[in-house]
């Protein structure tokens, strides 16, 4: 998905993956041509040796869906997918779209066409819970890292349920650590930011997969030599996460949110807990840039990323007492915005 500009890069990275020993490629229809590039490429080796996933969004009419499906593995050159995900369930409108989508989707897994039946999300917690509960899939693709532990519920509900846990983007969703700020490269000596990320991840038994999402072949080379290391973090590793987590509160001192979302709702639809995340992590790491480019996706992603940005606020004080640690959201959302604003980004899949 990142690396999707160039083509021969993008040939390169996939290559350089599977020499060395990656076997599961994940991939969208909405991932601009990388159905294509990977139809094409996928030819010189042998199918079997390849876990393949894709994913669809969601439609209300299942005759449009199977054909997106039936799309995915024309342009990827294949008769099947091992993991068939649905992309997005991101609103209760999608997963009740899902409803009217069973007899069709269960048709096309008798008919062959992919093995097992998941699903991405975007959405909040209470939905990913409820959908999860479904027990209709056999994985689901979440948000789930260090920086961001908000879904650790549903990683606790999805393994109980026996699904297969697929982490998204932990590199650049997870704080664009391919590109580390200074601060935090320091504070994770003598680990990298990375390193540590994926170590987190993989030293808990429940995670099944990560999604590395390298945009050239060298940012294969970190998590190629960490791949099986899969051994609980060590004493120095949970030192380090924890005087990271002593830094943060230094750092931030009374003005930080302890991510509860009894905040929420909030009348203007603003995205308070996101939004002082993004603070936390700016303020406490000199993530800047990181919080600049999520946030800029608020009003420009729709429902893969929702809700307004922190300058919508119009002092109502809906929130105030309901947060538990007394803060001045109101000053904290404008502050935010005025750190991060910047020029808003559009999404893969958008014209």
């Amino acid at each position: 998905m990142r690396g999707l500009g160039n083509r021969q890069q993008f040939v390169a990275t996939v290559e350089k993956a599977l020499a060395g020993g990656i076997n599961h490629i994940e991939t969208a229809a909405a991932y601009g041509e990388s159905e294509v590039y990977l139809g094409e490429l996928l030819k010189e080796y042998n199918r079997s040796d390849i876990y393949l996933t894709s994913k669809v969004c969601p439609t209300e009419n299942s005759a449009q869906f199977i054909q997106g499906l039936d799309r995915s593995l024309q342009r990827l050159q294949v008769d099947y997918l091992d993991c068939f995900a649905i992309h997005g369930i991101n609103t209760s409108e999608h997963w009740q779209w899902l409803q009217q989508l069973w007899p069709a989707i269960e048709r096309a897994q008798q008919q062959g066409k992919f093995k097992h039946l998941g699903f991405s999300t975007h959405g909040s917690l209470p939905l990913v819970q409820e959908v999860v509960a479904s027990g209709k899939f056999a994985f689901v693709n979440l948000h789930y890292y260090w920086f961001n532990q908000h879904l650790a519920p549903a990683i606790a509900s999805a393994y109980g349920h026996d699904m297969g846990i697929f982490i998204i983007s932990p590199a650049d969703k997870g704080g664009q650590l391919y590109t580390p700020t200074v601060t935090l490269q320091n504070l994770c000596q003598p680990f990298t930011p990375l390193g540590l990320t994926y170590r987190f991840l993989l030293s808990d038994a429940r995670i099944t997969t990560l999604s590395l999402g390298p945009a050239i072949p060298q940012e294969l080379n970190e998590p190629l030599s960490l791949g099986d290391h899969l051994e609980p973090l060590s004493e120095q590793e949970q030192r380090i996460l924890q005087n990271l987590l002593d830094h943060q509160k230094q750092a931030l001192g009374t003005d930080a949110c302890h991510q509860c979302y009894q905040c929420l709702p909030c009348p203007e639809e603003i995205n308070i807990p996101e939004i002082l995340r993004l603070r936390n992590l700016a303020v406490a790491f000199d993530m800047q840039s990181f919080g600049q480019y999520r946030y800029q996706m608020l009003e420009n992603a729709g429902h893969w990323f929702p809700g307004k940005k922190g300058d919508r606020c119009t002092d109502c004080g809906d929130c105030l007492p309901r947060c538990p640690h007394n803060l001045a959201i109101p000053e904290l959302l404008r502050d935010t915005h005025q750190r991060l604003r910047g020029k808003s980004r559009r999404r893969l899949w958008q014209d």
